[in-house]
């Protein structure tokens, strides 16, 4: 048996929570399972519907945290467990066991100056697992240079289920939407600095004079939204950006699969990064080519120049040229098309069997 420690779960929403189930839901499949998860106000119809035990927790966030860890020593305690894998080193620091251990890392979450409290904090638990698996190339780097043993790291990248096929519906209304609009870019994110919207408004007001029809569809909220909604106005951008929330997967994967490129060059905010960037593999199923960021582990998501472009996103010239060359002569055709045959090896069933690799031989 494997117990899962995890924050992040649904029927929460997000992509850690996806991740999270993701990796539930395959290593069900050839282990015995049990998660130890946060309380949801909605779990109980979701637990019942899944074939393995999820045991919630609730509280405020310390005790919460203190909580679980108790839950989980007793039932190491009571059971034969062979490994725990955790969602995130606060998950793992204060239960107490011999057993293997395994902790997933995804880039912001131990960007800490190296030597500082924190620092040594995420260390302690760090260096004291079996593996510790790194979403990318980028957040591997990361790890080592604020002190994790790199003998111990390993990459293996978030998985991502089969795509949902289209609703024919929800398709024709996306048509009925968009109707002429051309070239069409999207973002589907959170709405805060580090996914640099701000840039690619900027940016777009220039392709707007050579592509008076283009547009920008931007799904999601966040703390940034306010400001992202004044800037279009600024900018005098209202006609041609279009803003969405709180809609239907139907709607958004039809409005994904109606666009012409993912957009979300992102940059490091603070200590805040893009480690992965799942969005731009769920927009590659869809034959939907990506522009990424450099800073960060978009590099393992988008092959530049193959299935996308890596920009710097800190340059508003740099975003700019690279859309445009995906756009003249619509080569984002071709990048879509390979970024819909390089999205299968993200397929939940091609990584699981990285995750089993290191269960069974560790």
């Amino acid at each position: 048996m494997y117990l899962i420690a995890t924050r992040s779960f649904p029927p929460e929403l997000g992509g850690m929570q996806s991740l999270m189930w993701g990796l539930a839901k395959e290593l069900s499949k050839n282990f015995m399972i049990k998660v130890f998860a946060d309380y949801h106000k909605d779990h109980k119809e979701f637990d019942h519907a899944v074939n393995f035990s999820i045991e919630r927790v609730g509280g405020i966030k310390f005790l919460r945290k203190i909580r679980k860890a108790q839950f989980i020593n007793e039932f190491l305690k009571e059971n034969k467990v062979q490994g725990i894998i955790a969602d995130h080193w606060k998950s793992l620091e204060l239960i107490k066991t011999e057993k293997k251990k395994y902790c997933l890392v995804h880039g912001k979450e131990i960007n800490h100056p190296k030597g500082g409290f924190q620092n040594k904090k995420i260390i302690k638990v760090l260096n004291n697992v079996e593996k510790v698996i790194a979403n990318s190339e980028y957040t591997k780097n990361l790890a080592i240079s604020v002190g994790v043993d790199h003998s111990k790291i390993v990459v293996i990248n978030p998985g991502v289920n089969q795509a949902e096929g289209l609703n024919k519906k929800s398709l024709d209304k996306v048509e009925s939407l968009l109707k002429i609009k051309t070239p069409r870019l999207i973002t589907v994110s959170r709405f805060d600095k580090r996914k640099n919207h701000e840039k690619v408004l900027m940016a777009l007001r220039n392709l707007k004079q050579v592509y008076p029809d283009i547009v920008y569809i931007c799904i999601g909220y966040g703390e940034e939204e306010d400001n992202i909604k004044e800037l279009v106005k600024e900018l005098d951008l209202v006609a041609q950006v279009m803003f969405f929330k709180d809609i239907s997967s139907d709607l958004k994967n039809s409005l994904v699969a109606k666009s012409n490129i993912f957009v979300m060059p992102s940059i490091i905010h603070k200590t805040s990064v893009e480690g992965f960037g799942i969005a731009y593999i769920e927009a590659g199923q869809y034959a939907v080519a990506s522009l990424g960021g450099k800073d960060g582990g978009a590099s393992d998501a988008i092959q530049h120049d193959k299935t996308g472009l890596i920009c710097d996103g800190n340059s508003l010239e740099d975003i700019y040229s690279s859309l445009n060359s995906m756009i003249e002569n619509k080569r984002y055709l071709e990048l879509g098309k390979n970024a819909k045959e390089f999205t299968s090896k993200f397929n939940w069933s091609n990584i699981i069997e990285e995750y089993k690799k290191i269960l069974t031989v560790s």
